[in-house]
Formats: C-alpha cells, structure tokens, sequence
C-alpha cells in the first residue's frame, strides 16, 4: 500500500488562490461586476480566501455567495435515502453580474452542472466563469475550468483530497491516496 503523497501545503494552496484572484481580476478588466460564489463545502472557504486577496489588490469586496448544489445533484439518490440540504445564501442579484464559481476540485464535471442548473435559478448572469484548486481530469460532461490552482493527472483509482483549516480543523493540504486506503494527514 502506498502512502498518501502530499501535493500541496498551506503555502501552496495560499500561492494558488493568490494567483487565480490575479487572473480573475485580469480577465475581468477589475471587480467590477463580479460575484463569488462557493460550493459547499470546501468551495465555500476557497471562495472566501479568493475575495479576501481581491480585496487586498482592489482595496474593495466583492459579491460572496455560498451554494448548495445537493438537490441538484444527478446521484441524488445513490448518495443518501434522505440527503442534508445545507442552506443556500446569495442574497444579491446575479442578472448581468460575472459569476465566478469556486470549488476545490474539478473530477467529472457533475458537480458544476449541478451547480450551474442551481445558479441560474437565483437569476441571469452576464457570465459564469470556473475556479478550481485542483483540476484532476477525468471530465465526463464538456466542462473546464477557467482558472486552476494545479493540474494533477490521477488514475480513477485515486482520490484527491482538499484538507482545509475552515472545514476539517486540519492544516491545509491537497493529498492524493488510492482508493480505500486511510490517509494519515496529522
């Protein structure tokens, strides 16, 4: 059995998302318009992080949005008998806004559908641009990302995992491990 490999650690993961808040900037000309929207669950604080550096380099906040994408799901019912639904919150307008969805890895694609049929029920934006930590391949529907924090080629039968500070009072880091085997991320 292998050991899980380390691929990014808290530094690298700060680089990242500094770097994609750079390029969200540059190819939107500046902030203004822009909306930021997570996924639950790790989306969400990766979401965060990005606005917190447009804040720093624009001096202004953006948008923030958290989505919960659950019942939207094409595995609904292969996931759970009674799923959680967590709570969806975008209280501004998305019509005419340039949306950018943030999650933590981009594998098949389902994910982003789900979450671009949840998103265009809250309105019409100009736009619904991808950021994603990790982009791992593997698509099954014809969806990329916009902007990556690492490309990480994987066999299917690997998993990345996202560890996140917000979410799993863990240091931040991105590991891959195979398939049923426990990873020791102390």
């Amino acid at each position: 059995m292998t050991e899980p490999h380390k691929v990014l650690d808290k530094e690298h993961i700060r680089r990242a998302l500094l770097r994609i808040a750079h390029e969200i900037l540059e190819k939107n000309k500046g902030h203004e318009n822009l909306c930021i929207v997570g996924i639950r669950s790790r989306g969400v604080p990766l979401a965060e992080r990005i606005n917190q550096h447009i804040k720093q380099i624009e001096g202004e906040e953006i948008p923030l949005g958290i989505l919960d994408i659950t019942l939207y799901r094409d595995d609904l019912t292969l996931i759970a008998h009674q799923p959680v639904v967590h709570e969806t919150l975008i209280n501004f307008d998305l019509t005419d806004k340039k949306i950018i969805l943030v999650d933590d890895v981009l594998f098949t694609g389902r994910t982003v559908r789900a979450a671009l049929d949840a998103l265009v029920d809250f309105g019409r934006p100009a736009s619904i641009q991808l950021a994603s930590l990790i982009d791992r391949g593997h698509r099954e529907l014809p969806i990329r990302a916009d902007y990556v924090g690492k490309n990480i080629p994987t066999s299917l039968d690997q998993n990345v995992k996202v560890i996140l500070k917000e979410v799993d009072d863990k240091a931040d880091q991105v590991i891959v491990v195979n398939r049923n085997q426990k990873e020791n991320n102390e």
